[in-house]
């Protein structure tokens, strides 16, 4: 690797944001001081105040309607992940701004709660998160995300986890209370069993090994857990799909599914950056078999497909993590989310 190479982070560099009409560059290095970025920036939080936290999910790639993201950016840091190009609208950059600038929504539980007690309020299935991991580290310190969750308990209401990190253990107590009455479905999101290779693609997340725990813990404790294999990338992870099926399977998780890696807008260049940096002697393959999961591209944004890919690579794929869930997940399945608990406006019911 590079001597350059921050370590810590997924992204090594800061892509120019399309948004901001002046950028900083160092087209002329010899002419500065300092570089821009020497060395792997601190975390900064950005306090946001929305009017609304509730968010419509127009992909019909997503199962859930809904989504409510308590924090944008994320620190975990994954060197793959769609979202970082929503960092652009928020005036920063999609490379290492989104690992370190945080922008945080302490008052996201209460904005929720105003929510449900509206009369014209109809329940419908929410999502945590969706654009960033609602258990980043900094929900250790704010508890944003348990507040949340303790807003869907009072309310009975419906509510879908994904996550990599296993601080969700934490708010236990909470789940239990929601799946017992099926208002809640959790994911943790599973990349690869290689500890060294994880650490490069998701610097700042939980271990693989703490995460089947969670896995397990979870589904002990009656919260009904699946596994998220995502991303698929050829050359990097691709060929553990059956041992990460078995490995799930072991674990007590109710399902499993993936996506492929698909690196749109500012994410391609951040990846390409990172992995030719990462591994000089096979960048050049992993990058034309990504392409080729997305006729040509490394990107595709029709729906349907672009989680799934198409061609020899895609088919490939699908066909080994078939096989493998049928083997390791037959009859089971995650129980349906149920909107009849709603309490309407917050009232309880005399037979509830």
């Amino acid at each position: 690797m590079e001597s350059s190479y921050f370590k810590g982070r997924g992204a090594q560099i800061n892509t120019l944001n399309p948004y901001c009409e002046y950028e900083y560059v160092q087209e002329h290095i010899e002419g500065l001081d300092e570089e821009l970025i020497p060395e792997s920036p601190d975390r900064i939080l950005f306090i946001d105040t929305p009017k609304n936290i509730i968010n419509k999910v127009d992909s019909p790639d997503i199962k859930l309607d809904y989504s409510i993201n308590p924090y944008q950016g994320c620190e975990h840091g994954c060197i793959y992940c769609y979202a970082r190009n929503v960092h652009n609208y928020w005036g920063f950059s999609a490379g290492l701004d989104f690992e370190s600038r945080i922008i945080v929504k302490p008052d996201a539980p209460k904005i929720l709660e105003a929510s449900f007690l509206k009369p014209s309020y109809k329940p419908h299935a929410i999502m945590l998160s969706g654009n960033t991991d609602c258990y980043q580290p900094i929900e250790r310190k704010l508890q944003i995300t348990r507040k949340l969750l303790q807003v869907f308990a009072k309310y009975r209401h419906p509510v879908g986890i994904i996550t990599k990190n296993s601080l969700i253990r934490r708010d236990i107590d909470i789940l239990k209370d929601l799946a017992k009455d099926h208002l809640l479905n959790v994911f943790i999101s599973i990349t690869s069993l290689n500890e060294k290779l994880k650490l490069l693609l998701e610097p700042r997340t939980t271990s693989y090994a703490k995460r089947f725990q969670t896995v397990e813990e979870l589904n002990q404790a009656g919260i009904p857990t699946g596994v998220m294999a995502a991303p698929i990338i050829p050359g990097l992870n691709d060929q553990e799909i059956p041992e990460l099926i078995k490995k799930a399977s072991q674990a007590g998780a109710k399902t499993i599914s993936y996506t492929v890696v698909r690196l749109n807008g500012a994410v391609a260049e951040i990846f390409k950056d990172w992995v030719f940096k990462t591994f000089p002697d096979r960048a050049n393959k992993i990058w034309k078999q990504i392409s080729e999961l997305h006729a040509g591209r490394v990107n595709d944004s029709q729906f349907g497909r672009r989680m799934r890919g198409e061609g020899q690579w895609a088919d490939t794929i699908s066909q080994l993590f078939r096989i493998n869930k049928s083997r390791y997940f037959k009859d089971r399945s995650m129980p349906k989310l149920t909107t009849t608990l709603f309490r309407k406006a917050g009232h309880y019911s005399l037979f509830s």
